[in-house]
């Protein structure tokens, strides 16, 4: 798995001019990627990370702060643009696989305490964020485990 985390003021996603997840104060934003071997132990330790990263204001988790958490799915995470000029997707799981993975992850994220809302996994959709700091991370199960 594979996350851009970003600390958000505020941010939304809409799908088809509806708004279908946001938050409205200070969180976090979530661009989820799921590669192919991607199961149990990768979502376990990104939605640990994901929550008690002290990113917050005064170095607080999203768990200590209370902060909401906006994740989205987002397999362009894991394309490959070394060759050419168009980029293979090939590092991306297949929905069937990366579907049950992403929405782990969010049930995980709520199991740890977050509130969490979401964009609409597969469809193409409008991400608006006001970036905080501004902060962004790379998280990679490939580093973590």
């Amino acid at each position: 798995m594979r996350i851009v985390l970003q600390r958000v003021l505020r941010a939304s996603v809409t799908v088809d001019r509806e708004i279908v997840g946001h938050i409205e104060r200070p969180g976090l934003l979530a661009l989820v990627g799921v590669t192919h071997q991607d199961g149990d132990p990768e979502i376990q330790k990104l939605a640990d990370k994901t929550c008690n990263l002290r990113i917050l204001e005064d170095e607080k988790s999203c768990l200590e702060a209370g902060a909401p958490i906006l994740a989205v799915s987002q397999f362009t995470l894991y394309g490959d643009a070394k060759k050419g000029r168009r980029p293979s997707w090939a590092g991306a799981a297949p929905s069937q696989v990366s579907e049950p993975v992403y929405d782990r992850y969010v049930d995980r994220l709520r199991e740890l305490g977050a509130t969490v809302e979401t964009g609409r996994f597969g469809a193409d959709m409008s991400v608006e964020l006001v970036n905080d700091g501004p902060v962004t991370l790379i998280l990679d199960s490939a580093d973590l485990l």
